[in-house]
C-alpha cells in the first residue's frame, strides 16, 4: 500500500511510537497527557490508513505486529531528529551532569575503564559513569532498552544498532606461575592433555564458544572441567590450580603479574577478537552521547 505522508496526521505516528515504547495504551495516555480512549481512537485511524492492526492485546499489555515493528525505527528516528532540530543547544562538556552507562567485560573494566574514568574526571567532571558487565547488558535488554548507552566488545546485531571497530584483541593461554608446563614448548599432544577453565559471561544464553570451535578446527582436544562467569575469576582459579585458561592478551599483559599467571608456550589455536564500540540509534546524534563515545575511543586507544 502506497501512502502519501500528507495523508497522515503526524500526531498519529507520535501516538504509535509512544504505545510501542510503553507497550501499554494506559501508560501511553499518561505519557501524552490524553485519555486512553483518545489513544485507542488514534490507533484506529492509523490502522485504517495503513491497513494493519499494528498492535494486539496480550494480558494487560500489547504486542506489536510485524508491520509496527518495521515502522518503529523510522518513526523513532524521525521524531528524535525533529526534536533535535527544534531544541538542540550547544553541548557544554564541563556543565554536563548526566550519567553514562557503559557495558564492558571484566577484562575491559581492568584495562580500559581506568583510563576512561581519568578522561571523564578531566573533561566531564560533573558527569557520572556507571559500568555494567555483559550479563547485565543482556538482562537489561541490550542497547535498545535505553538502560545502556555504550557497549565495548563484540559488535552487536539488530535493528537500530551502530558499531565502530576499535582493535583486535588476541587471546593467550595461561597457567599459574611455576606450573610444570612453563619454560618449555608443549607438543600438540601435551596441549590436548591440559584441563581448562572456560569463561561464560552470560550463563544460560548458549552463546557460541569460539575457543572450543577453534580447538575443534585444529583437531586438538580441549577438556573443560570448570566454568566461571568472568576472566578475572578464571585467572584466580588458574593461579591456585593446575588448570589453564584462555584470557585476553591485554589482561595478561597488564594484570598477569597480579594474578600470578603466565602465557603457555604451546601450539594452541591463535584467535583474535574484534573489539567494537556499539551504540543504539536512539543516541546516534545526541551531542552528549557523541562526546562520550569520542572520550571512550581515546580511553581504549590512548
Amino acid at each position: 500500500m502506497s501512502i502519501q505522508i500528507g495523508a497522515i496526521d503526524l500526531n498519529l505516528l507520535l501516538v504509535l511510537h509512544t504505545v510501542l515504547a510503553e507497550r501499554s495504551v494506559v501508560r501511553a495516555s499518561e505519557r501524552l497527557h490524553v485519555t486512553p480512549s483518545a489513544i485507542s481512537n488514534s490507533l484506529a485511524r492509523l490502522r485504517a490508513l495503513l491497513g494493519d492492526p499494528l498492535v494486539t492485546r496480550k494480558g494487560r499489555g500489547i504486542v506489536p505486529t510485524p508491520r509496527a515493528l518495521a515502522l518503529a525505527p523510522a518513526i523513532g528516528r524521525g521524531l528524535r531528529e525533529m526534536e533535535l532540530a527544534l531544541h538542540e543547544v550547544p553541548f557544554e562538556p564541563l556543565r554536563c551532569n548526566q550519567t553514562f552507562t557503559l557495558a564492558v567485560s571484566d577484562a575491559g573494566q581492568l584495562t580500559w575503564v581506568p583510563r576512561i574514568a581519568a578522561l571523564m574526571r578531566e573533561e566531564l567532571p560533573n558527569a557520572r559513569l556507571s559500568v555494567v558487565g555483559i550479563d547485565s547488558l543482556v538482562s537489561l535488554g541490550d542497547l535498545g532498552s535505553g538502560q545502556v548507552d555504550l557497549h565495548l566488545g563484540l559488535a552487536g546485531e539488530g535493528a537500530g544498532l551502530h558499531f565502530e571497530p576499535l582493535l583486535s584483541e588476541r587471546t593467550v593461554l595461561v597457567a599459574r606461575r611455576g606450573h610444570p608446563v612453563l619454560g618449555k614448548r608443549l607438543s600438540v599432544r601435551a596441549l590436548g592433555g591440559l584441563q581448562h577453565v572456560r569463561v561464560d559471561m552470560v550463563p544460560g544464553k548458549s552463546f557460541r564458544d569460539a575457543i572450543a570451535a577453534a580447538y575443534a578446527r585444529a583437531g586438538i582436544p580441549r577438556e573443560v572441567v570448570m566454568t566461571v562467569p568472568s576472566f578475572t575469576a578464571a585467572a584466580a582459579v588458574v593461579a591456585a590450580t593446575e588448570l589453564v585458561a584462555t584470557l585476553p592478551e591485554s589482561l595478561v599483559r597488564e594484570q598477569g603479574a597480579r594474578f600470578a599467571v603466565q602465557p603457555v608456550d604451546a601450539p594452541y589455536p591463535a584467535r583474535s577478537v574484534k573489539i567494537s564500540m556499539c551504540w543504539h540509534e536512539r543516541t546516534h546524534v545526541d551531542p552528549a552521547a557523541r562526546f562520550f563515545r569520542e572520550l571512550v575511543r581515546r580511553g581504549v586507544l590512548p
